[in-house]
């Protein structure tokens, strides 16, 4: 019995191959149509999308190439081909505007950009780009069936984001640019006041204050020294019994033991 489907399953497959070739070699748009339709709707995109690029052009301006339209681009997003499926959902969206399949296009053209968002520790250039379309998205259709994981979408590329400024800040941290880790930790702390990162970013912050002040010039090592001890006094602010406390501990009873000699 599974011989005899086999069989079968590769004549249908013969068939279907043979159509597709003579299909691509006729001059006739309708064959060319016909076989491409019957390619999208057997999954096999890689040949409707040859074939729908063969009759495009004779469906410029037609009823007809609304539909024929909205197939390539899915045939491109089913291909993974999420850079030209965004471009060409964006073009069906902005050129069938009373479309049925318009709010449908814009979402799947909003989810390629997404898909096209890198993992945090590249660069953000394209998270950033997926964020604003999906946000767009949400805003033209508030109450879209596609709402859900539009959210979700948001919520997973601002995380993305996030955990991103918090690493560059760490890194400044890491190669001893106390300056610049200072600046960015407090940049972090304004853009993500709710972060799960807080308490870290809390006490790299101090910690880079910390350094910053002790291995300071003379006339400016009061001030750092103070500044040090209020991220300290908000560390303990935020969580009293953090994981970093010893650490923070020891570190405020240098700040205040240097801070002595300026008080003499």
């Amino acid at each position: 019995m599974n011989k005899i489907f086999s069989f079968l399953l590769l004549i249908v497959l013969l068939a279907s191959c043979n159509q597709y070739q003579k299909a691509l070699k006729s001059d006739d748009v309708a064959v060319k149509t016909d076989a491409a339709n019957k390619m999208y709707e057997a999954g096999k995109y890689l040949k409707a999308i040859r074939l729908y690029e063969q009759v495009a052009p004779a469906y410029k301006g037609k009823p007809q190439a609304e539909r024929l339209f909205f197939m390539y681009s899915k045939s491109l997003y089913n291909t993974k081909q999420y850079y030209l499926a965004g471009y060409q959902f964006e073009n069906f969206a902005a050129s069938y505007p009373k479309s049925e399949k318009r709010e449908e296009a814009y979402f799947l053209a909003t989810e390629c950009f997404y898909k096209l968002s890198p993992v945090y520790s590249l660069d953000q250039t394209d998270t950033e780009k997926a964020l604003e379309k999906v946000q767009k998205f949400i805003d033209i259709y508030p109450n879209s069936e596609y709402l859900p994981k539009a959210n979700a979408y948001v919520k997973e590329l601002r995380e993305k984001l996030e955990k991103k400024a918090f690493e560059i800040a760490k890194q400044y941290n890491s190669i001893a640019d106390y300056k610049g880790a200072l600046k960015a930790f407090e940049n972090f702390l304004s853009d993500y006041p709710g972060t799960p990162f807080k308490e870290q970013a809390l006490y790299f912050r101090l910690d880079s204050a910390y350094k910053l002040a002790i291995n300071s010039v003379e006339y400016k090592k009061q001030e750092r020294l103070s500044y040090a001890k209020s991220t300290y006094v908000n560390l303990m602010k935020f969580k009293s019994d953090t994981r970093y406390k010893a650490s923070a501990d020891q570190m405020l009873g240098t700040i205040e033991q240097e801070l002595q000699q300026f008080s003499k």
